[in-house]
């Protein structure tokens, strides 16, 4: 699909408007490919006529804009879910089963119910419900624009969280993606009860630590789990 500009983002639900489906919700995911922390999914569904002045891609915009989108977006939307899939249930799943699941946990809390879902990328996670994955919908679709920001306000905040819980990793600033820093402090202190340990990076370091005995028998499963991490 060609990316619209910012003054057509609005197309798709005027469209769906127009035709009688006035509750749409958009749905977006932040953190599928950080080595630590939650994947956090967020429904949104705005109100026909909505103004959310700025409204864009959570990635084109500052944490400055994504702060002030977050409370005027909370403030005017019909309804608005939050799921959250934490890293232990990631490890036993897999990232894109934990990912279908926090949007379907996004999705469960609107009340009113949406009548139709609008997703970024190419998963639908509500197949019972009318809807489309729209590859780049964050950035040219208004509902799936403030669910993605919504959902990276709030991931950010539990990455700052986190950081002061688990210090020295540096979560606050590259919020567990496997920047330079993040792998240095991985290798230096080792995975922390955040850590994925069925993503690569942590798991090579994870056997690293091992006597070299227990490495073989700490292979991952096929689920995606590491031996003897719980």
């Amino acid at each position: 699909m060609a990316r619209r500009t910012a003054r057509s983002i609005w197309k798709t639900e005027a469209e769906l408007h127009a035709q009688g489906q006035v509750h749409v919700a958009g749905v977006d995911e932040v953190g599928r490919g950080p080595l630590a922390g939650p994947v956090v999914a967020a429904a949104v569904i705005l109100p026909p006529r909505c103004r959310l002045p700025g409204l864009a891609d959570s990635k084109a915009l500052t944490p400055e804009q994504r702060e002030r989108l977050d409370t005027l977006i909370r403030r005017k939307a019909v309804a608005l879910g939050l799921g959250i899939v934490d890293s232990q249930t990631i490890d036993a799943i897999n990232i894109r089963q934990a990912t279908l699941t926090a949007m379907r946990l996004a999705l469960s809390q609107l009340d009113p119910a949406p009548y139709a879902v609008l997703t970024d990328g190419l998963d639908l996670p509500a197949p019972c419900l009318p809807g489309e994955a729209i590859v780049e919908g964050d950035a040219t679709c208004a509902c799936i624009a403030a669910a993605s920001i919504v959902a990276k306000v709030a991931r950010d905040g539990m990455m700052a969280e986190l950081d002061a819980r688990y210090p020295g990793y540096g979560f606050a600033q590259h919020k567990g993606y496997g920047t330079e820093e993040h792998l240095a402090q991985l290798r230096a202190l080792g995975p922390c009860p955040e850590h994925r340990m069925s993503f690569a990076p942590v798991r090579e370091v994870f056997q690293q630590r091992l006597p070299f005995g227990e490495r073989e028998a700490c292979a991952p499963t096929p689920v995606g789990r590491t031996c003897g991490v719980e």
